[in-house]
């Protein structure tokens, strides 16, 4: 029974980038397969929004202007130990991907990665965090 309740109530993510552009269309899409997202242009952006409000996943980008992902990773799990975490990275930094796994990330995402295999990605840390 708790499959068609899942289905109703969105997805909460936190999308954290300082990529506009890619951040926009990502929401959008996303908007439309029932996945409610709140958009964070900066690590900081993003550790305030997750203190005020609660999320089902986080995305979020390696490579920032403002901070380290990593950095922003190992806040994010000191506040929210519980809630999974995604990485995306660029191509080159699987090496950085990889740290962010040992301090707590669920999985990473090398950019540009296909919607749904975000997608995918999301539902996977979600159904292991239930």
């Amino acid at each position: 029974m708790s499959d068609k309740k899942d289905h109703l109530e969105p997805i909460r993510l936190l999308l954290v980038d300082d990529e506009r552009g890619f951040v926009d269309i990502i929401s959008k899409r996303m908007g439309k397969r029932n996945i409610e997202v709140t958009k964070a242009f900066s690590g900081t952006e993003g550790i305030r929004a997750l203190r005020g409000q609660d999320f089902d996943v986080a995305v979020l980008d390696l490579k920032m202007e403002d901070m380290d992902g990593i950095e922003v990773l190992k806040i994010f799990k000191k506040i929210v130990p519980e809630m999974p975490v995604i990485m995306l990275t660029g191509h080159g930094s699987e090496q950085a991907a990889r740290e962010g796994i040992q301090f707590g990330a669920f999985d990473y995402l090398t950019k540009p990665c296909e919607l749904e295999d975000l997608i995918g990605k999301i539902h996977a840390a979600i159904e292991k965090w239930r």
